[in-house]
């Protein structure tokens, strides 16, 4: 498996793996930008501009970009995160042209009717509303605002509803001018592609983008705290988290072998534990969620509003039993699940292109495979237990909870806990 990578003279990268075993091939454009570059005036601009840019280009109509990428057998979709946006395709492996048309076209050509934002503004606000009716998605929201307060990593990637029915199209116009750039987006593909065609098409294709400009993304302040919601429904939902580490820390994937260990399938601690043991949660699971500038780490329960006094010390528990003592087995064990992962998505072409994208945005180049691994290979028991101590008790907690939670501890007694 080789990476190619080249830089076209507008300083757009273009980056490949060709898989020749595959008659399809996946193509897309990662772009530096989420929903941590919006102001509070503008929160939840990114995730509309995502859903605009499909509604239709100077020479083709929503309509057109649906029928031409659907004609040949392929699909096109996108995505927002907080700090990235992406847009790609899969096709036969003689559609690439065409897929790296669409998504310049797209990029570099949208005309954000005001009838067609008038539809789908209506159509993210309905979005805001299914999220708001998924109380376990609706937590984590509440979750990422009590970690990083009156901060733009701390909103929501949707945004007000309020907000977003009254953006217009110069919003979007210029938020995409300033953002869009090339230096700023790389062009990613995986699958039964050549690199030096795919460069041709990216070169034809990417002709009109600005030129860079000078943006910086608000810094990751960590505060913690706890956000309670109370909501009439059957379950209670909470998150339980800590200040994480950033990508390019050296303990990066330290921290997901803990995640692994603790909360990552049925054999983890808090598995094991809180739901095969004790039986006080359903749903249970711990998560490493890291970005450029920092990160956290968490974990969350699904459960009866019974079971609450009982849940929090138990989870403590856990999380302060890995700051003691950890067991080679668990390491092993933890260490096959995350390779596995990681070599398991070598199988899909998306999933590589995605890596490749990301990874390039976010270390300047894709990190080998056989790097991940002899990483991940180096990582002993006792490294876990200090990156433990450290995240646990290095931090107050951030609790955030929803639903009927009466009986949950107070904050204070959650946090003595921990320190």
């Amino acid at each position: 498996m080789t990476t190619q990578v080249s830089t076209l003279m507008n300083g757009l990268r273009v980056v490949s793996e060709d898989m020749p075993q595959f008659e399809t091939a996946s193509v897309g454009v990662w772009v530096d930008v989420g929903a941590r570059y919006e102001n509070a005036e503008i929160n939840g601009v990114s995730h509309l501009l995502e859903h605009m840019a499909f509604k239709g280009t100077k020479d083709r109509s929503a309509l057109d970009i649906a029928q031409e990428i659907e004609a040949v057998g392929g699909h096109v979709n996108a995505y927002t995160s907080r700090e990235q946006t992406a847009y790609y395709a899969k096709v036969m492996k003689e559609d690439v042209a065409l897929a790296v048309d669409i998504l310049a076209d797209i990029l570099q050509h949208s005309t954000f009717s005001e009838e067609e934002l008038e539809r789908e503004r209506a159509v993210v606000i309905q979005e805001i509303a299914q999220a708001h009716d998924t109380p376990d998605d609706t937590v984590f929201d509440q979750f990422q605002e009590t970690v990083y307060p009156n901060q733009p990593l701390g909103r929501s990637i949707l945004g007000p509803a309020a907000q977003v029915a009254n953006y217009s199209r110069e919003v979007l116009a210029n938020y995409m001018g300033r953002h869009y750039s090339a230096g700023r987006m790389v062009v990613a593909g995986a699958g039964r592609l050549e690199h030096d065609r795919l460069v041709e098409f990216a070169a034809e294709a990417f002709d009109s983008l600005p030129r860079d400009r000078a943006t910086n993304a608000f810094q990751a302040d960590y505060q913690g705290g706890d956000s309670r919601a109370f909501r009439d429904l059957e379950q209670s939902h909470i998150v339980l988290g800590f200040d994480g580490v950033a990508f390019g820390d050296a303990d990066f994937y330290t921290v997901q072998l803990l995640s692994t260990l603790l909360g990552g399938g049925m054999s983890s601690r808090l598995f094991q534990e809180i739901r095969e043991r004790r039986g006080l949660a359903y749903a249970v699971f711990s998560f490493a969620s890291s970005y450029t500038d920092g990160g956290v780490f968490g974990v969350y329960c699904g459960t009866g509003p019974d079971k609450l006094s009982e849940l929090t010390p138990v989870i403590a528990d856990e999380f302060q039993k890995a700051c003691r003592t950890v067991k080679p087995e668990e390491v092993a064990r933890a260490r096959a699940q995350l390779k596995a992962g990681i070599l398991m998505s070598l199988e899909s072409s998306s999933s590589r292109c995605e890596r490749l994208g990301r990874h390039t945005l976010i270390f300047g180049r894709s990190i080998p495979v056989e790097e991940m691994v002899a990483e991940i290979d180096a990582i002993q028991a006792e490294d876990i237990v200090r990156v433990a101590a450290q995240i646990f008790n290095g931090s107050k907690p951030s609790l955030a909870a929803l639903g009927p939670i009466s009986e949950l501890e107070n904050y204070e007694r959650v946090a003595a806990r921990f320190g």
